[in-house]
Parts: C-alpha cells; structure tokens; sequence
C-alpha cells in the first residue's frame, strides 16, 4: 500500500499513538482526518503539521457516542471525502480492583474500544464494499490473550476487538477490503502512565507509530510488537489455567 496521496482518518488523535501516528504520515503527503474528543488539542496539531500534510481536517468527536459517529460521518460524505485508511485507535484503560468494582467503568471501556470501533466501521462499510478497496487498521492489544489481574474490563474489551477483526477480515476479503488487527505490548502514552505495575519492555509512542506504519504498507493481517512482549504474551497464552493463576497470583 502507497501511502503518498492517500486519505487517511485517525480516532484519537490527540495524544499517544495517535498523534505519533499524525506527525509520522504527515510526511508522507497524506490528507489526515484527525478524531478526537479534545478539538483543541488537534487544532495545535494542525498548525504545527499543515506544511507537511496535504491537508488536515480536525474533528470532534466522542466515539462512544453512535450519535457524534453519525454527525462526522455526515460532515465526510456533504464533503465528498473518500477514505482510503481508517486507524482506529481510540481507546481507554482502567486498572480496578475488586473491592473497587464499577461497572459503570466496565461501559466506558467497552463503549470506546469496543463499540466505539464498530460505530466507525459501520460507516465506513458502504463504500469501502461499492469502491472494492481500503483498509480499516484496528487498535487491539497484546493483553487480549488473558485475564490479567484489575485489568479484565480492559483485557476484555481487547479480547472482542481482535475476535471482531478477524471476522470482519473474512467476510471483506471478497471485496478487496484489508482488515488489519494492530497489537502492541507496553507503549508509553498518557495512559500507560497511570500504570503502577511493572511494564516490559515499553517502547516510544514514535516507536509503535513506525511499526505500525510499515506494517499497514506491507497490509500485513496482524500487527504486533515489540517482539519480545509477542513472545511472552505468546507463552503466557499456552500456560494451562491453573498454572498462569498460580504465577499470576505471585506477582498481584
């Protein structure tokens, strides 16, 4: 995939991988459509990336909300805007103990990451089917392959979102539509910052942004990093239950 010319919309703009994400296809002429709920935020962004980009559209948006989804969705098409990439990297965290637990947390979480990608994602199936092409790359993460202690809602919603990926993958490849599940380990971001346990392994924000860049230029199927994080989230998976509890149980 050429990435010079191309339109791209990124969700969650405003900070971490997302923004890396902006800067970095900034210089690859790209028209940018950058989401986020913080318009302020990307409006500086703006500024700063307007002599690299094409153009750089900013949009408010909360992706939780169907409704919000609808209105940028609207603005895009009264514009006459086609999208070639979709990232979908909005997303929360929320570490809770059981003493602590919130369900109302459990809906903010799964509300942005989860359907806050298929509100997206609805919009864009229309035309990426009557086009025949595009690619919607969707944040997931590594700590979609177990149940990792204060952080279920989290792992969960990750869980959903690499399982919806990969359906989604087959049911587009009759129509030419790439489907790519983005998972990185330890990133340093606003909110991998508020985690009080040991991270392994972390990479840069400007780091990940590459990674994921040329791996969306390859249109590889699953992005995944860094790789000593892939191998571990990889052994970790295939320990029997009562095993990874026991080790797990040690490092609570």
């Amino acid at each position: 995939m050429e990435l010079t010319n191309r339109t791209i919309l990124i969700t969650g703009a405003s900070s971490g991988i997302g923004e890396a994400l902006a800067r970095r296809l900034a210089h690859f002429k790209c028209s940018l459509i950058l989401v986020s709920r913080r318009k302020e935020i990307l409006d500086k962004l703006k500024e700063e990336l307007k002599q690299k980009a094409n153009s750089i559209i900013t949009l408010q948006c909360d992706v939780s909300s169907k409704t919000e989804v609808t209105k940028i969705f609207d603005f895009i098409h009264d514009k006459k805007i086609k999208i070639d990439i979709a990232i979908l990297n909005a997303g929360i965290g929320n570490e809770m103990k059981v003493e602590n637990y919130d369900s109302a947390i459990a809906e903010k979480i799964f509300n942005t990451n989860v359907l806050g990608m298929i509100y997206f994602i609805e919009k864009l199936i229309p035309e990426f089917i009557q086009r025949r092409s595009g690619i919607i790359a969707g944040i997931s993460s590594l700590a979609d392959n177990r149940g990792y202690s204060r952080s279920g809602f989290y792992c969960a919603s990750k869980a959903a979102i690499s399982v919806y990926l990969e359906s989604l993958r087959l049911e587009f490849k009759p129509y030419g539509v790439k489907v790519i599940t983005i998972k990185p380990g330890f990133v340093k971001t606003p909110m991998t910052s508020k985690n009080k346990f040991p991270m392994p392994f972390i990479i840069s924000a400007e780091n990940a942004a590459d990674i994921i860049i040329k791996g969306i230029q390859k249109e590889k199927r699953v992005i995944q990093f860094p790789m000593p994080t892939v191998i571990l989230s990889r052994l970790v998976g295939l320990l029997p239950t009562n095993i990874y509890e026991y080790l797990a149980s040690k490092i609570i």
